[in-house]
């Protein structure tokens, strides 16, 4: 990240990111034994800075902290909650936004201040797993409390938001960092994309013959041709398996429906994978790298592509791909990737529409781990996946029939943002261990039901983890309702097939009183699971009403933040102060109500 803030921060942090280009930058630290985390805001004026955790992007249900810096030094911040496009109301209950220290210099204005992860205060927004979303703001001129003078006026551009795993957030290591290693890439050159709204393409590629040996990677780099930003939707790359046959002089390329008919073994073992808004570059743990390369004869891998042309722009060309670092000796381990979710199918995913929550429910049972070492597998991230439609995903890991814990929850979850998220610390995988991943979609914004399918306005549901040391014994681990279990939602007199079903959902028309009563139907519906053990299918019938017992639900236990600076107004007091702070916050209601509409 490029730092434009000419002030040095207070202290050195873990995480930083640009918030807006130039003008507002954010560093933290997450503090997961007392639960909180320390921030630093630095942005270029001389007024007030606002930082906050928001629900949904706005303004609504928004816990904002204003701070500022008057003239003689005194650092102020004040803690807000806006229940609507209203007036947002002052926290008088508590004071949860904690000034640490402050600074004006040379035109900027930082911030340091301190939040607990959960406030226990119904007028915060709690700091959770997965994607947060954060909002700022500034204006020209300090808001002083002790003074009826304030003015605040707003500018277009003086706002912004921006998603963050703020708990799990790994920040992305530069091109710098490698420039002393040795590399390769598989990339398109050049290719023609079709002009139709989605495509998925696929290429195989051979792994460069130089490598006679095993290598492993320690990191790798999305290419994303600058012509096409706004049109590689996800890249999936995969290793192709020993039954797969090449001919090196002319290596297979075409719409990926058509080539994986050939080429079944080339897309089970994932070898890395990206969606958009995700970092462009990966460092791997230092126990473990990927083989790209291996002693006994050469690698192949095939790129999926998803590329996302709604408006069938013609004559797109395209030369997207992925570059792996590689180390100069082999680590520990061999790393490796885990998938769980749904199948991309109607059978799978049929979301009604103008529905604010509707949940789908997947189980991978414990005949999917029983190949894995006793030793265990040690999890490292989750990269949850869905399209539009998706605001949760989570998966809890299951032993013994009870739940233990997440593997990882992305409470908030924004398709334009879809990180991978690294561990705090690695999670044990044992045989015999099982995994319950849930995807929330809310289709409010839509008129007709949403299918599983590989458009961008279709639907997915997939969890994907990278873990250490690598197993042949399972890749993915995918659920689907029985057809016959639909053929009974349906009144069908005879069997049906997926498009016969996939008409039928599109035809219905939905009320809330079916909308209930397909949820129900998901809830308790047979389904079976497929296990894709490196090409190796199998498939497994789960019985209905599949029960673990849960994660206990623990009640919120605040812990107390004590205030290092003195916030007080000597020269207000009793009466003009409370008129005087409501003419503060109606200005301020104001001023956010036109940025956060």
């Amino acid at each position: 990240m490029g730092i434009s803030s000419p002030l040095r921060p207070f202290t050195n942090y873990d995480h930083s990111a640009e918030l807006q280009a130039n003008t507002v930058e954010l560093w933290w630290t997450v503090n997961n034994t007392e639960e909180t985390v320390t921030f630093e805001l630095h942005v270029k004026t001389v007024g007030w800075i606002a930082f906050g955790i928001s629900p949904g992007g706005g303004m609504k249900g928004a816990d904002i902290a204003v701070g500022w810096v008057d003239s003689s030094g005194k650092v102020y911040i004040q803690d807000r909650f806006a229940r609507d496009k209203i007036k947002p109301d002052m926290d008088n209950t508590t004071q949860d936004w904690i000034a640490l220290k402050g600074q004006e210099q040379n035109g900027w204005t930082a911030l340091q201040f301190k939040r607990s992860f959960d406030t226990c205060d119904p007028m915060d927004v709690p700091i959770r797993s997965g994607t947060n979303i954060v909002i700022f703001a500034y204006g020209l001129v300090d808001l002083d409390l002790c003074h009826s003078n304030v003015d605040m006026t707003y500018h277009e551009d003086r706002r912004g938001t921006r998603m963050l795993p703020l708990l799990s957030y790994t920040d992305p290591p530069t091109d710098d960092m490698f420039a002393k290693n040795d590399f390769f890439d598989l990339r398109f050159d050049n290719h023609a994309v079709p002009s139709t709204d989605t495509t998925y393409y696929c290429k195989i590629f051979k792994s460069p013959s130089r490598f006679t040996k095993k290598r492993h990677a320690i990191a790798r780099k999305i290419l994303i041709d600058s012509r096409n930003v706004n049109l590689v939707h996800h890249l999936d790359l995969f290793e192709c398996g020993p039954e797969d046959i090449f001919n090196d002089t002319q290596l297979p390329d075409g719409i990926c429906d058509d080539l994986l008919t050939k080429m079944r073994m080339c897309s089970s073992k994932l070898a890395t994978a990206w969606a958009i808004g995700g970092d462009l570059i990966t460092e791997y743990t230092k126990e473990a790298g990927y083989p790209v390369s291996n002693d006994v004869g050469d690698k192949y891998f095939m790129i999926k592509m998803h590329y996302d042309n709604p408006q069938l722009i013609p004559n797109l060309r395209d030369s997207s791909g992925v570059r792996f670092y590689l180390g100069d000796e082999l680590r520990q381990h061999d790393l490796g990737y885990l998938v769980f979710g749904t199948l991309s199918r109607a059978a799978a995913l049929a979301i009604p529409p103008k529905t604010k929550q509707f949940i789908v429910d997947s189980y991978c049972p414990p005949e999917a781990t029983r190949n894995f070492p006793s030793s265990g597998i040690n999890v490292l991230s989750a990269l949850p996946h869905t399209h539009l439609q998706g605001v949760s995903v989570w998966t809890k890991l299951i032993r013994n029939n009870t739940a233990v814990q997440y593997l990882f929850n992305a409470e908030a979850y924004d398709f334009n943002y879809q990180f991978e998220n690294r561990l705090s610390k690695p999670i044990k995988i044992y045989p015999g261990d099982s995994f319950a991943t849930r995807c929330v979609y809310s289709t409010t914004n839509k008129n007709e039901i949403t299918l599983g399918g590989q458009r961008t306005t279709d639907e997915m549901c997939s969890h994907t983890f990278s873990y250490y040391p690598a197993v042949d014994g399972l890749s993915a681990c995918m659920i689907a309702i029985d057809e016959k279990e639909w053929q009974t939602f349906m009144n069908a007199p005879s069997p049906i097939d997926n498009m016969q079903l996939q008409q039928w959902l599109l035809n219905f028309t939905w009320t809330p009183e079916s909308v209930a009563r397909l949820q129900e139907f998901y809830n308790k519906a047979n389904r079976y699971t497929l296990f894709d053990r490196q090409g190796q299918f199998e498939f497994n019938t789960l019985p209905a009403n599949l029960n673990y017992k849960d994660l206990q639900v623990e009640p919120c236990n605040k812990k107390e933040l004590k205030h290092s600076i003195d916030q007080s107004c000597s020269e207000l007091s009793g009466s003009a102060a409370c008129q005087h702070t409501l003419f503060i916050f109606t200005l301020i209601f104001f001023v956010l109500k036109t940025i956060f509409p």
